[in-house]
Protein backbone atom coordinates (compact mmCIF):
# COMPACT_ATOMS: atom_id res chain seq x y z
CA UNK A 1 0.00 0.00 0.00
CA UNK A 2 1.42 2.90 -0.97
CA UNK A 3 1.16 5.70 1.60
CA UNK A 4 -0.20 8.77 -0.07
CA UNK A 5 -2.77 10.76 2.46
CA UNK A 6 -1.25 11.32 5.90
CA UNK A 7 -3.68 13.04 8.67
CA UNK A 8 -2.45 14.57 11.70
CA UNK A 9 -4.28 14.38 15.26
CA UNK A 10 -3.34 17.76 17.14
CA UNK A 11 -1.95 20.81 15.77
CA UNK A 12 0.15 21.89 18.57
CA UNK A 13 4.50 22.19 19.10
CA UNK A 14 4.57 18.58 17.44
CA UNK A 15 1.54 18.19 15.44
CA UNK A 16 2.36 21.36 12.98
CA UNK A 17 5.81 20.08 12.94
CA UNK A 18 5.19 16.82 11.89
CA UNK A 19 2.55 18.16 8.92
CA UNK A 20 4.94 21.23 8.13
CA UNK A 21 8.13 17.47 7.22
CA UNK A 22 5.11 16.03 5.62
CA UNK A 23 3.64 18.68 3.25
CA UNK A 24 7.53 19.55 2.06
CA UNK A 25 8.16 15.45 1.39
CA UNK A 26 5.37 15.47 -1.05
CA UNK A 27 2.49 14.04 1.07
CA UNK A 28 -0.90 14.99 1.27
CA UNK A 29 -1.51 16.33 5.16
CA UNK A 30 -4.93 16.84 6.93
CA UNK A 31 -4.34 18.37 10.41
CA UNK A 32 -6.93 17.94 12.55
CA UNK A 33 -8.16 20.06 15.84
CA UNK A 34 -10.80 20.84 18.26
CA UNK A 35 -10.10 24.20 17.91
CA UNK A 36 -10.31 26.39 14.66
CA UNK A 37 -7.99 28.84 16.65
CA UNK A 38 -4.91 26.28 17.19
CA UNK A 39 -5.23 25.30 13.11
CA UNK A 40 -5.33 29.00 12.05
CA UNK A 41 -2.14 29.38 14.79
CA UNK A 42 -0.34 25.99 13.48
CA UNK A 43 -0.84 27.17 9.59
CA UNK A 44 0.80 30.10 10.74
CA UNK A 45 3.52 28.17 12.68
CA UNK A 46 4.16 26.76 9.50
CA UNK A 47 4.32 29.51 6.91
CA UNK A 48 7.01 31.14 9.17
CA UNK A 49 9.20 28.33 9.59
CA UNK A 50 8.70 27.51 5.57
CA UNK A 51 9.41 30.99 5.01
CA UNK A 52 12.55 31.11 7.43
CA UNK A 53 13.87 27.89 5.34
CA UNK A 54 13.22 30.04 1.97
CA UNK A 55 15.20 32.97 3.50
CA UNK A 56 18.16 30.20 4.66
CA UNK A 57 18.23 28.85 0.92
CA UNK A 58 16.91 26.04 1.97
CA UNK A 59 13.69 25.71 -0.14
CA UNK A 60 12.63 27.55 -3.14
CA UNK A 61 9.78 29.59 -2.91
CA UNK A 62 7.85 27.19 -5.21
CA UNK A 63 8.34 24.34 -2.73
CA UNK A 64 7.02 26.52 0.50
CA UNK A 65 3.96 27.42 -1.97
CA UNK A 66 3.83 23.90 -2.71
CA UNK A 67 4.21 22.12 0.61
CA UNK A 68 1.49 24.88 1.86
CA UNK A 69 -1.17 23.50 -0.64
CA UNK A 70 -0.62 20.29 0.26
CA UNK A 71 -2.19 20.95 3.98
CA UNK A 72 -5.66 21.24 4.47
CA UNK A 73 -7.18 21.42 8.17
CA UNK A 74 -10.79 20.07 9.78
CA UNK A 75 -11.70 20.19 13.14
CA UNK A 76 -13.79 17.04 12.35
CA UNK A 77 -11.97 13.12 13.72
CA UNK A 78 -14.23 11.13 10.98
CA UNK A 79 -12.33 13.32 8.25
CA UNK A 80 -9.30 11.10 8.45
CA UNK A 81 -11.18 7.94 7.59
CA UNK A 82 -10.14 8.46 3.95
CA UNK A 83 -6.10 8.78 5.10
CA UNK A 84 -3.00 5.97 4.81
CA UNK A 85 -1.62 6.93 7.97
CA UNK A 86 -3.09 8.68 10.93
CA UNK A 87 -0.06 10.15 13.03
CA UNK A 88 -1.51 10.71 16.98
CA UNK A 89 0.19 13.89 18.43
CA UNK A 90 -1.90 15.07 21.16
CA UNK A 91 -0.95 15.92 24.77
CA UNK A 92 0.92 12.81 26.48
CA UNK A 93 -1.99 11.35 28.44
CA UNK A 94 -3.10 8.01 27.39
CA UNK A 95 -6.60 8.36 28.29
CA UNK A 96 -6.45 11.08 25.76
CA UNK A 97 -4.61 8.88 23.29
CA UNK A 98 -6.82 5.68 23.50
CA UNK A 99 -10.22 8.05 23.04
CA UNK A 100 -9.32 9.28 20.00
CA UNK A 101 -8.20 5.98 18.31
CA UNK A 102 -11.42 4.89 19.91
CA UNK A 103 -13.44 7.40 17.93
CA UNK A 104 -11.39 7.22 14.70
CA UNK A 105 -11.67 3.54 14.20
CA UNK A 106 -14.91 3.36 13.06
CA UNK A 107 -14.60 5.23 10.23
CA UNK A 108 -10.92 3.81 8.58
CA UNK A 109 -10.04 2.14 6.27
CA UNK A 110 -8.56 -1.44 6.87
CA UNK A 111 -5.76 -0.86 5.34
CA UNK A 112 -4.53 2.70 7.65
CA UNK A 113 -1.59 2.45 9.40
CA UNK A 114 -2.09 3.83 13.27
CA UNK A 115 0.77 5.62 15.32
CA UNK A 116 1.85 7.85 18.34
CA UNK A 117 3.91 10.56 18.52
CA UNK A 118 4.01 9.30 21.87
CA UNK A 119 7.66 10.12 23.77
CA UNK A 120 6.67 7.52 26.57
CA UNK A 121 3.74 5.31 26.56
CA UNK A 122 3.41 1.80 25.66
CA UNK A 123 2.57 1.10 22.28
CA UNK A 124 1.63 -1.90 22.63
CA UNK A 125 -1.15 -1.35 25.41
CA UNK A 126 -2.14 1.93 22.81
CA UNK A 127 -2.76 -0.88 20.33
CA UNK A 128 -4.33 -3.01 22.11
CA UNK A 129 -6.96 -1.03 22.04
CA UNK A 130 -7.91 -0.81 18.55
CA UNK A 131 -9.15 -3.48 15.79
CA UNK A 132 -5.43 -3.75 14.29
CA UNK A 133 -2.68 -3.73 16.43
CA UNK A 134 -0.44 -5.04 13.92
CA UNK A 135 -0.48 -1.85 12.21
CA UNK A 136 0.12 0.05 15.26
CA UNK A 137 3.37 1.62 15.59
CA UNK A 138 5.19 4.33 17.90
CA UNK A 139 6.29 7.46 15.59
CA UNK A 140 8.32 9.37 17.79
CA UNK A 141 9.77 12.82 16.23
CA UNK A 142 11.93 14.64 17.83
CA UNK A 143 11.24 18.83 18.68
CA UNK A 144 11.15 20.88 16.61
CA UNK A 145 10.44 18.77 13.82
CA UNK A 146 11.52 20.42 10.78
CA UNK A 147 15.28 20.76 12.62
CA UNK A 148 15.91 17.53 14.22
CA UNK A 149 16.67 14.42 12.17
CA UNK A 150 16.23 11.32 14.33
CA UNK A 151 13.08 9.34 14.52
CA UNK A 152 12.46 6.69 16.97
CA UNK A 153 10.42 3.57 15.56
CA UNK A 154 9.07 1.37 18.30
CA UNK A 155 6.91 -1.94 17.24
CA UNK A 156 4.15 -2.88 19.82
CA UNK A 157 4.46 -6.62 20.59
CA UNK A 158 1.34 -7.09 17.44
CA UNK A 159 3.20 -4.51 14.88
CA UNK A 160 3.64 -6.95 11.72
CA UNK A 161 6.94 -6.17 9.72
CA UNK A 162 5.45 -4.89 6.62
CA UNK A 163 3.67 -1.91 8.81
CA UNK A 164 7.50 -1.35 10.18
CA UNK A 165 9.31 -1.02 6.73
CA UNK A 166 6.68 0.59 5.36
CA UNK A 167 7.35 3.65 8.22
CA UNK A 168 10.75 3.16 7.94
CA UNK A 169 10.50 3.67 4.33
CA UNK A 170 8.28 7.28 5.04
CA UNK A 171 11.02 8.31 7.13
CA UNK A 172 13.82 8.16 4.42
CA UNK A 173 11.42 9.89 1.92
CA UNK A 174 11.28 13.23 4.87
CA UNK A 175 14.83 12.62 4.90
CA UNK A 176 15.49 11.74 8.13
CA UNK A 177 17.08 9.13 10.10
CA UNK A 178 15.27 6.13 11.97
CA UNK A 179 16.20 4.69 15.28
CA UNK A 180 14.46 1.47 16.32
CA UNK A 181 13.63 1.30 19.88
CA UNK A 182 11.87 -1.56 21.71
CA UNK A 183 8.56 -0.81 23.66
CA UNK A 184 10.02 0.25 27.09
CA UNK A 185 9.12 2.81 28.87
CA UNK A 186 10.38 6.70 27.49
CA UNK A 187 12.16 4.42 24.55
CA UNK A 188 15.73 5.44 24.01
CA UNK A 189 16.08 9.43 23.72
CA UNK A 190 13.77 10.43 26.85
CA UNK A 191 14.78 7.29 28.50
CA UNK A 192 17.82 9.14 29.01
CA UNK A 193 17.45 12.73 28.44
CA UNK A 194 14.65 13.42 31.05
CA UNK A 195 16.37 11.85 33.98
CA UNK A 196 19.20 14.24 33.42
CA UNK A 197 16.62 17.24 33.03
CA UNK A 198 15.00 16.00 36.52
CA UNK A 199 18.61 15.40 38.11
CA UNK A 200 19.43 18.98 37.18
CA UNK A 201 15.58 19.91 39.02
CA UNK A 202 17.01 18.11 41.64
CA UNK A 203 20.14 20.35 41.84
CA UNK A 204 17.98 23.53 41.41
CA UNK A 205 15.94 22.25 44.49
CA UNK A 206 18.65 21.07 46.71
CA UNK A 207 20.44 24.42 46.29
CA UNK A 208 23.70 23.30 44.61
CA UNK A 209 23.53 25.99 42.27
CA UNK A 210 20.94 28.61 40.83
CA UNK A 211 18.95 28.07 37.48
CA UNK A 212 21.80 29.88 35.58
CA UNK A 213 24.77 28.65 36.88
CA UNK A 214 23.09 24.77 36.14
CA UNK A 215 22.74 25.66 32.62
CA UNK A 216 26.09 27.73 32.16
CA UNK A 217 27.71 24.72 33.93
CA UNK A 218 26.22 21.77 30.94
CA UNK A 219 26.43 24.41 28.26
CA UNK A 220 30.11 25.40 28.71
CA UNK A 221 31.26 22.19 30.70
CA UNK A 222 29.64 19.60 29.14
CA UNK A 223 29.12 21.59 25.32
CA UNK A 224 25.57 21.66 25.30
CA UNK A 225 23.44 23.24 23.25
CA UNK A 226 20.90 24.43 25.82
CA UNK A 227 21.02 23.83 29.60
CA UNK A 228 18.59 21.02 31.41
CA UNK A 229 16.67 23.69 33.06
CA UNK A 230 16.02 26.01 29.65
CA UNK A 231 15.63 22.27 27.17
CA UNK A 232 12.47 21.44 29.83
CA UNK A 233 11.01 24.71 29.33
CA UNK A 234 11.45 24.42 25.78
CA UNK A 235 10.00 20.91 25.98
CA UNK A 236 7.15 21.96 28.57
CA UNK A 237 7.39 21.17 32.46
CA UNK A 238 4.11 18.97 31.77
CA UNK A 239 5.92 16.43 29.69
CA UNK A 240 8.96 16.18 31.33
CA UNK A 241 6.55 15.31 34.28
CA UNK A 242 4.78 12.96 32.43
CA UNK A 243 7.31 11.13 30.83
CA UNK A 244 8.82 10.27 34.32
CA UNK A 245 5.77 9.47 36.05
CA UNK A 246 6.01 7.10 33.26
CA UNK A 247 9.25 5.77 34.10
CA UNK A 248 9.06 5.64 37.64
CA UNK A 249 5.58 3.61 37.56
CA UNK A 250 6.74 1.78 34.23
CA UNK A 251 10.34 0.60 35.96
CA UNK A 252 9.44 0.96 39.67
CA UNK A 253 12.97 2.20 40.54
CA UNK A 254 13.57 4.84 42.96
CA UNK A 255 15.80 6.77 40.75
CA UNK A 256 13.22 7.94 37.94
CA UNK A 257 11.05 9.92 40.90
CA UNK A 258 10.11 12.95 39.52
CA UNK A 259 11.66 15.83 41.46
CA UNK A 260 9.17 17.83 43.67
CA UNK A 261 9.84 20.96 42.58
CA UNK A 262 9.15 20.10 38.97
CA UNK A 263 5.68 19.08 40.32
CA UNK A 264 5.22 22.09 41.68
CA UNK A 265 6.25 24.20 38.63
CA UNK A 266 3.56 22.02 37.06
CA UNK A 267 1.10 22.64 39.46
CA UNK A 268 1.55 26.26 39.35
CA UNK A 269 0.70 26.41 35.52
CA UNK A 270 4.40 27.47 35.07
CA UNK A 271 4.75 25.30 32.24
CA UNK A 272 7.62 26.60 30.41
CA UNK A 273 8.20 28.41 27.04
CA UNK A 274 4.25 27.86 26.28
CA UNK A 275 2.89 29.21 28.90
CA UNK A 276 5.57 32.39 29.72
CA UNK A 277 7.13 30.93 33.12
CA UNK A 278 8.79 28.03 33.85
CA UNK A 279 12.32 28.28 35.23
CA UNK A 280 12.64 31.03 32.89
CA UNK A 281 10.12 34.16 32.48
CA UNK A 282 9.51 34.65 29.35
CA UNK A 283 7.18 37.53 29.73
CA UNK A 284 10.01 40.38 29.32
CA UNK A 285 12.14 40.84 26.27
CA UNK A 286 14.72 38.64 27.71
CA UNK A 287 13.99 35.20 29.69
CA UNK A 288 15.24 35.88 33.20
CA UNK A 289 15.42 32.70 35.79
CA UNK A 290 12.63 32.32 38.31
CA UNK A 291 14.94 31.09 40.86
Amino acid sequence: MAIEKVGIVGAGQMGNGIAHVFALAGYQVLLNDISEDALAKAVAVITKNLDRQVSRGKISEEEKNAALGRISTTTKLTDLGPTDLVIEAATERETVKQAIFEDLLPHLKPTTILTSNTSSISITRLASRTDRPEKFMGFHFMNPVPVMQLVELIRGIATDQDTYEQLLAVVEKLGKTAASAEDFPAFIVNRILMPMINEAVYTLYEGVGNVRSIDESMKLGANHPMGPLELADFIGLDTCLAIMNVLHDGLADTKYRPCPLLTKYVEAGWLGRKTGRGFYDYRGETPVPTR
